[in-house]
């Protein structure tokens, strides 16, 4: 399925609210949500036209008001989510199908509902580091790693989520001495995404990297990035307190979802068996559902505790753990 331009397709006009189509803005690039897209068209008969932003949703969103085309929000990262969220543009959808997904990883408005989850973790090079060496998120911290780190800026959101986290379970000292003794302890200038770091492992620059799980498998599938897939492993460090930090893939309704029935037909799709299990293998991710097994690759990155800690919370901090990041120059 072919994602078109929806702007350029609905001619700023609102579809009748009972037609048997669903418009969706999306974070992911279309090869990504693609086979789910199909399978709910597939079982359910509603077309589904996709458009991928990158950037700038909430401002696309806010533009056009009551007249946006858009249906549902795909996104990548609870930092996304809740912007979208502050920005009003979201509403309350309550429903049994999302009632099983753990309380934890949706809003307690009812207002976005994490569909997958993505670890983040530490990539270790097999030669350098020895099994055991890193347990903890504390432990980054440590002098040992001195010019062992590498890392992308921590302004990006998957971080500021790591450092709300952070904030959530140790207050603002303990995680303002935390990011400076990071910082200090970095090889280089923080630059690139999360794959660029296990570059740079490969390369020896660093022996040590933070990135999300999935990324392995997207290395792993590409000719010149496996190899730097293959000089590492991933280890799954945990707060001292808690456990391995994680954060969603998610979904809401539009405010002005112009079919709202086939939107909410959708989130109960994702929710399904069927639909958990296409999102989180064609994106490398874990199933929020229990009972839907992972795939044969990220279950073989082993195990791990989930923090317990409300992924709500984690967004309400995220302009605090961002403050914190600028007055240490993090990436500076």
């Amino acid at each position: 399925m072919r994602s078109v331009v929806l702007a350029a397709l609905i001619a700023g006009t609102a579809l009748p609210a009972l037609a048997q189509e669903l418009n969706i803005y999306s974070h992911r690039q279309p090869m990504l949500i693609d086979p789910l897209l199909e399978a709910f068209t597939a079982e359910t008969g509603i077309k589904v036209n996709s458009a991928y932003i990158n950037q700038g949703m909430v401002e696309r969103l806010q533009a056009e008001g009551e007249r946006s085309p858009a249906d549902i929000v795909l996104t990548v990262d609870i930092a996304r989510l809740g912007q979208i969220k502050d920005a009003g543009l979201l509403q309350p959808v309550e429903d049994a199908a999302l009632e099983t997904i753990p309380a934890g990883l949706r809003d307690a408005d009812n207002e976005w509902f994490g569909v997958t989850t993505r670890a983040r973790i530490v990539y270790a090079s097999k030669d350098r580091v020895a099994d055991g060496e890193v347990t903890t998120y504390e432990d980054l911290a440590d002098p040992k790693w001195k010019g062992r780190i590498c890392s992308r800026t921590f302004g990006n959101d998957y971080n500021i989520a790591l450092t709300a986290a952070y904030l959530a379970h140790h207050g603002e000292e303990a995680t303002r001495e935390w990011l400076t003794a990071l910082r200090a302890n970095l090889a280089k200038k923080p630059e690139g995404n999360d794959r660029a770091q296990v570059k740079s492992i490969w390369a020896g620059e660093c022996d040590i990297s933070i990135g999300n799980t999935y990324y392995m498998g997207v290395m792993l599938n590409d000719p010149e990035q496996k190899e730097w897939a293959e000089s590492v492993r991933i280890v799954f460090p945990t707060f001292e307190d808690g456990g391995t930090h994680v954060n969603v893939s998610g979904v809401g309704m539009t405010k002005a979802a112009p079919n709202r029935e086939a939107a909410l037909q959708f989130m109960q799709f994702l929710v399904s068996p069927e639909a958990q299990r296409i999102y989180a293998e064609s994106n490398n991710e874990f199933p929020v559902i229990d009972g839907v097994p992972r795939s044969e690759l990220v279950a073989s990155w082993g195990e791990f505790t989930p923090d317990a800690l409300a992924l709500p919370e984690v967004s309400d901090l995220r302009p605090a753990a961002l403050k914190l990041i600028e007055e240490v120059n993090f990436d500076g």
